[in-house]
């Protein structure tokens, strides 16, 4: 079993800057790759990034490229987004996932086993 933690979202104007943190615990073996995915309501939940535990191999979401970062710190079992130049489409809540297996690509909620309790992120002026 896999624990996740989300936090760090808030409330910041457009341009600002967020950092979500993700604390996991449990089975290392069970999160091969971790995720970020958001949602507003009456809208499909949408992978915003991923990083995989063992290579460090990263994906993200073209809305977001060159934006965020998704970072890793093993020592710690906690994973990063760094959010900067948010816009309002940004708003939402944002979710840390766990996956067994690794990501080769981008992928949907279906892959993620483990999944955090999410922290609301708001972009408004």
């Amino acid at each position: 079993q896999v624990q996740l933690v989300d936090s760090g979202g808030g409330s910041v104007q457009p341009g600002g800057s967020l950092r979500l943190s993700c604390a996991a615990s449990g089975s290392t073996s069970s999160r091969n790759c971790m995720g970020w995915f958001r949602q507003v309501p009456g809208k499909e939940r949408e992978a915003v990034a991923s990083i995989n535990t063992g290579g460090g191999t990263i994906f993200y979401a073209d809305s977001v490229k060159g934006r965020f970062t998704i970072s890793l710190d093993n020592a710690e079992n906690t994973v990063y987004l760094q959010m900067i130049n948010l816009k309002p489409e940004d708003t939402g809540m944002y979710y840390c996932a766990a996956a067994r297996n690794y990501c080769y690509r981008l992928l949907a909620g279906y892959w993620f086993n483990y999944w955090g309790q999410g922290t609301q992120v708001t972009v408004s002026s």
